[in-house]
């Protein structure tokens, strides 16, 4: 099988970057089915940021988590007590309300 350099787009930042042929030879030899998701920067922001949630469990910390996103439905920048998943869309809390306010009459 041979591999080449592919571009791929981060799902946190949004730029692109190159999953060499030697990280899809790895890959390839460990059985991962799935191409990388999120650039290095990314990647290991998101690891910092799951360490200290496990390192704050770990020692009876409650945390308080506070993501800046923008609204998927009016665009304005916003914060959220979540870390969003990817794929899906973040409201902010207006939109959110009359989204829900909306479903709610019969």
């Amino acid at each position: 099988m041979e591999f080449q350099d592919r571009e791929i787009k981060c799902i946190d930042c949004g730029n692109d970057f190159i999953w060499t042929a030697g990280e899809q030879v790895f890959f390839h030899d460990k059985g991962l089915q799935n191409e990388p998701k999120r650039c290095k920067s990314c990647k290991q922001a998101k690891n910092e940021r799951l360490a200290a949630i496990t390192a704050a469990q770990v020692a009876g910390i409650r945390q308080r988590v506070e993501v800046a996103v923008k609204c998927a439905q009016c665009d304005q920048q916003t914060t959220v007590p979540f870390y969003p998943s990817q794929g899906r869309p973040v409201l902010c809390r207006s939109c959110f309300l009359n989204r829900n306010g909306a479903g709610e009459t019969p």
